[in-house]
């Protein structure tokens, strides 16, 4: 489809950007400690905190509140002319990591709460339903794995199964779901969207450098995630000879150069990433006996993961032999590459260009809650830039100017979607 052949009506609403703003603020105060390090932990209070803010907001712009069992929260706006059509969906998550900042996720809610604000304000009569969601769990910080709650409403994962979770600090997810007021009644899946639009900050550097302002994502990287574990023997760290250890701290050392150097050496997008490391006993004396260690791999590639994945396994089985140590691998989650719609994607530049916008088509390297709505339904994304590439830390930060075009793109896009454009 040449983008000449979308052609949007007459139409000059925009959100309210001050209402936006002051929103995106209000619910980067909750959570914060003593320190104003703000996390918001899937199922804590203060997450709780944080979606009773999101309840309300959606309440005052006329919705109808819906959570299903694994908490997600649905605030849907029904067309009295549509009753028998299926949505369209916005959305994305309000939990973060621990000391985030205040825009990954959250804007996409509030941006969609937004944009049926503004339709209603205006009184349009949309030709669909519309709704925004605020999915559980997608950070999967206290809970694995992540993207839980869009993966248990997609049908990946049984409900029960997720509930079961346990949490890193001992709690069951469904059990604090209970205990905060958001274990709700609905089946997961009990809205079927017609098409699912997701608004989100790039959390990488690519928009800015280049000096693009809208980002339409047609496709997301797939992810390999596992935990490697490495047996040695503990020995005195001044006795032993290094010719006679067993040393699990060097294998995992190992492992580490080796990830990097290939990756780094590829002409390939694959990226990989040890994120967590422990060694046991941890005595500066002591040689380790074991080395605890998680790995990240992403490319948009399937067979390419698939080939990362295997020249991984064969290194550490070739080590293990040269180093006399044990080594496991655990998986802990695995998510193939996602291909979104590509006429969404159209719509996307359309909007941006109908707004004076530049745009790009891009693809995405964290996973988002789009990838598990994409097994429903056509899904894509709209990203603004993340100045310095920067997120999952307080520093995390995009301009105003951004976050009103990209939230006036989703207002077109769904407007469009919607029959309302």
């Amino acid at each position: 489809m040449e983008k000449s052949e979308i052609q949007f009506k007459s139409f000059n609403l925009s959100i309210n950007a001050e209402r936006l703003f002051s929103r995106l603020t209000k619910l980067g105060q909750i959570g914060r400690d003593g320190d104003g390090k703000l996390t918001r932990l899937a199922a804590t209070d203060t997450d709780k905190a944080g979606r009773d803010a999101v309840v309300v907001w959606m309440k005052e712009a006329g919705l109808e509140i819906a959570i299903d069992r694994i908490g997600n929260i649905f605030g849907i706006w029904r067309s009295p002319d549509a009753e028998d059509q299926a949505p369209i969906l916005m959305g994305s998550h309000i939990d973060t990591v621990i000391n985030a900042g205040i825009y990954d996720g959250c804007y996409g809610v509030l941006a969609g709460i937004e944009v049926i604000k503004t339709l209603r304000e205006a009184g349009v009569v949309p030709s669909r339903p519309i709704a925004v969601a605020a999915f559980t769990n997608e950070e999967g910080v206290r809970y694995a794995p992540d993207m839980m709650g869009s993966l248990v409403f997609a049908g990946g994962l049984p409900v029960e199964e997720a509930l079961a979770t346990v949490g890193i600090d001992g709690t069951l997810l469904g059990a604090e779901l209970e205990r905060i007021g958001y274990a709700g009644t609905e089946d997961p899946g009990f809205l079927q969207p017609h098409a699912y639009v997701e608004l989100h900050i790039e959390q990488g550097p690519v928009l800015e450098r280049m000096g693009i302002s809208i980002g339409a994502v047609e496709n997301l990287q797939g992810i390999s995630w596992q935990r490697i574990t490495i047996e040695g023997v503990a020995n005195h760290a001044g006795t032993t000879p290094m010719a006679m250890r067993r040393d699990a701290g060097h294998a995992a050392a190992r492992v580490v150069t080796f990830l990097h150097d290939r990756a780094i050496s590829s002409t390939t997008p694959t990226v990989a990433t040890v994120g967590c490391l422990h060694f046991e006993p941890s005595a500066i004396n002591v040689i380790p006996s074991r080395a605890t260690f998680t790995v990240d791999l992403r490319d948009p590639n399937e067979q390419r993961l698939k080939d990362e994945e295997a020249a991984l396994a064969d290194y550490l089985e070739k080590l293990a032999a040269a180093e006399e140590v044990c080594i496991t691998a655990e998986r802990l989650a695995r998510f193939e590459p996602v291909i979104f719609d590509d006429n969404i994607a159209e719509l996307v530049e359309c909007a941006a260009d109908r707004r004076g916008l530049s745009s790009k088509r891009m693809t995405s390297g964290a996973g988002h809650d789009a990838q598990m709505i994409a097994r429903i339904c056509p899904t894509a994304m709209v990203f603004v830039p993340s100045v310095g590439g920067i997120s999952h830390n307080p520093r995390e930060y995009t301009s105003e100017s951004d976050l009103v075009a990209g939230a006036n793109v989703l207002l077109d896009v769904v407007s469009r979607l919607a029959g309302v454009l």
